[in-house]
This record gives C-alpha cells, sequence and structure tokens, in this order.
C-alpha cells in the first residue's frame, strides 16, 4: 500500500498482539494495543519454540533475548520413552538459515512474553493496561473502538488479537466459535537437573507426558490426557489431579511428577480449538492468532502460527494496493499454513487418544519405524507452505 502508514489499534496483548505490534511499528505504522489486564500477569508453565517460530523472533528483533532466557535443545533431540522408561526412539527437529537458528527451544511463557512486550514498549507503542473495549464500529473511511475508560479511538485498521474466546471474533463472525477437543492439558515447572538437557516424551497408554528445558536451572512437564467436556477442576486440586493423571508412568519423569504439591506451578487447560474459514476480516477488522485459527497443542505450533502471522502482515500491507487487498492477501497466505498445521495437530492427538492400549509394544515399534520421517515430512511440508507464501510476496515485492 502506498501513502502515509496505517493508525492501528491491537486489541489483546498476548503473543499474538504483542508480535503484531512489533512487526507493525517497525514497518513504520502506529500502533496502539489494548489489554484488559491491568498488569503484565502472563500465564506462566513453559512453551517450545520450533524453528520456523524461532525465525519469526528474529524478524522481531528479539532472538538473543530469547536464546538468553530460554534453553535451546542440543541437537534438537526429542527422546521417546514408553511409560515405564523403556527407550523407544529419538528424533531430531530441523534448524533453520543455515543451522544458525536452533532447532527447537523451551522458554517460561513469562519470559517469552516479558521480552515481547519490552520489545514493544521499547518501539514506542502505546499500551493501555486495564481497558477493555465495549464497542467496535467502522465505515468506509475508519474504524472506532469504544473502551471501558468511555474513550472512541479511531483507526485504520483493528486486529483482533484476543485469544480463542476473541470478543473481536464475535463482532465480525459470531456464526465462529472454540471446538472442544475433549483433551486437557497438564503442565508443572520445576528445577532443571544440570545433565537432562533434552526433550523426553513419554508415551503411555492413551496419554502423552513430557519434560522440556525452559532455562538453566528450570524445566516444565506436560501431560495430555483424555478430558470430559465440563469437567470443572478447582485450581487448589491441580496438584492432586495432574499426580493422578500421571500416576502408571516411571523414571525419568516420575521423579519430578512426586515433586508436585501444593506450592507447586500447576496449570491445567481444557483444549479448544478454532477453524475459521476465510476471510479472517470484515472491513477494517482483522483476526490473527488463536482469534482466527487456534490450534491444539500436539504440534507445538500455536505460539509460532501467532508470531508467523504478525510477520507476514506488515509485508501483506506492503505488497497490496489498498486495505481490502492486503487484509485478504493476508488470509490467502496464513490460511494453507495454519490449516495444515491445525489439522496434523488435530489428527496427532486423536491418534493418541484413541490408541489400542492392549498392544502398545506394537505402537511403540511402530514409533521406531515412522517417527523420524513423520517429523521431517511435517516440517518439509510446513517448510513448502511458508515458501509458497514467501514467492507470493516476493513476486508484489514485500
Amino acid at each position: 500500500m502506498s501513502g502515509a502508514p496505517l493508525s492501528i489499534v491491537i486489541i489483546g496483548a498476548g503473543i499474538a498482539g504483542c508480535s503484531a505490534a512489533i512487526a507493525l511499528t517497525q514497518a513504520g505504522h502506529h500502533v496502539r494495543v489494548i489489554e484488559r489486564q491491568d498488569a503484565w500477569r502472563f500465564q506462566s508453565s513453559g512453551i517450545f519454540v520450533y524453528s520456523n517460530g524461532l525465525r519469526a523472533l528474529e524478524d522481531l528483533g528479539v532472538l538473543p533475548d530469547i536464546l538468553t532466557a530460554g534453553f535451546a535443545i542440543p541437537d534438537g533431540v526429542n527422546a521417546y520413552f514408553d511409560h515405564h522408561g523403556v527407550p523407544i526412539v529419538e528424533t531430531r527437529y530441523p534448524t533453520a538459515r543455515g543451522g544458525r537458528i536452533p532447532a527447537i527451544l523451551g522458554i517460561k511463557r513469562a519470559e517469552l512474553h516479558r521480552i515481547l512486550s519490552a520489545r514493544m514498549l521499547a518501539l514506542g507503542v502505546a499500551v493501555a493496561l486495564g481497558v477493555e473495549v465495549t464497542g467496535l464500529a467502522q465505515d468506509a473511511i475508519k474504524a472506532t473502538v469504544t473502551t471501558s475508560t468511555g474513550a472512541q479511538l479511531n483507526a485504520d485498521l483493528v486486529i483482533g488479537a484476543d485469544g480463542v474466546r476473541s470478543w473481536v471474533r464475535g463482532q465480525i463472525a459470531p456464526a465462529v466459535t472454540p471446538r472442544y477437543t475433549g483433551f486437557g492439558v497438564w503442565r508443572s515447572v520445576h528445577r532443571r537437573p544440570p545433565g537432562l538437557t533434552r526433550k523426553i516424551m513419554m508415551m503411555g497408554p492413551a496419554k502423552r507426558y513430557g519434560i522440556m528445558p525452559i532455562r538453566d536451572d528450570l524445566l516444565y512437564t506436560f501431560g495430555t490426557v483424555a478430558h470430559p467436556a465440563g469437567d470443572y477442576i478447582r485450581p487448589d486440586d491441580w496438584p492432586t489431579r495432574m499426580r493422578a493423571a500421571f500416576a502408571e508412568f516411571a523414571a525419568p519423569i516420575a521423579p519430578f511428577r512426586d515433586q508436585i504439591g501444593a506450592d507447586s506451578e500447576v496449570l491445567f487447560t481444557a483444549v479448544e480449538d478454532v477453524v475459521m474459514p476465510l476471510p479472517w476480516h470484515a472491513g477494517r477488522v482483522l483476526l490473527i492468532g488463536d482469534a482466527a485459527h487456534a490450534s491444539t497443542p500436539f504440534m507445538g505450533q500455536g505460539g509460532a502460527m501467532a508470531m508467523q502471522d504478525a510477520v507476514i502482515l506488515p509485508r501483506a500491507l506492503h505488497a497490496a494496493p489498498d486495505l481490502p487487498g492486503a487484509l485478504a492477501l493476508f488470509g490467502d497466505l496464513r490460511a494453507p499454513v495454519c490449516r495444515f498445521v491445525q489439522e496434523a495437530s488435530r489428527a496427532v492427538g486423536e491418534a493418541g487418544g484413541r490408541e489400542d492400549v492392549t498392544d502398545l509394544r506394537a505402537r511403540n515399534a511402530a514409533l521406531a519405524r515412522t517417527a523420524q520421517g513423520a517429523v521431517d515430512g511435517f516440517y518439509d511440508k510446513l517448510n513448502a507452505l511458508n515458501a509458497v507464501a514467501e514467492a507470493r510476496l516476493g513476486a508484489l515485492g514485500a
């Protein structure tokens, strides 16, 4: 787009919102962020970021800080064990940009958000904390956001980066709602023994329980189980329920499970996804991140997809002749990538949830034969889809 920089309001300051604010500001646009939390209190536990997400973090100018705060897995190794602790196979994830970017990094979610928010503020992005959006209107000239403070903010573009239960999505696509997956995810944070440097996945009977280093002195464990819809678990009960959920698992993860107590850092989430058909925009309002394409956690790509949205959006704005064309282009570029990740992730979760628990030996043998090929196939396809988007942007001069 030619002409003056855009005035942009971003609703939500999670991974998607902070990343978009950084990328758009770096591209010269004027950005304001509205966040309903009254302080930076970000969900803790951990997150792993694969090389495609780390590429986006480099483009956002924060990769050195991320590498310092997190833990890059040497050689990108993921070691699989059965729930008795018997080794099954090791796989390796791909690096990026000639090996300069690690294959996989673990980091505390709070640290990732701290670094993104600090970068955003260093760029001079105006952030309003403790403010909710109460109204959204638009015409051919502008969009107007009304807030709980009574302010009315006019903008060329409004971005909904407000997560799975997006208020903004409810205004422009009310028929699109989160879809419950039938799974729950448990997470806990622990001290990291010096010798534990790999990502570990233990394959239980229709359960998965893993370990990921997230700092020189910390790791987090993560486990997935089938979980009935509507089964609310009180936070006070999380430690007891997490220990019980994975009672059958042996070392190397059992010592961490046994540490979980009332003072532990434990988190439970009932997993939902969001499958939104194109368009992801209506007029001057655009959805990004989980608001448009929340994924299950089984491929570890949700955060990366949000960060890649952020990096692609300003390039789409630059490439297209007008705002409608730019927002349509953004959706056309990102939807195939995000949908592929969603479908692959959901398929992995469903396959694990319905596996034949009477024949785990056959499952383990099949995993040993096919695991590396599955990893390679997923990233080859992901890279190919990203390459298509890059080629199209390149042809458009972005």
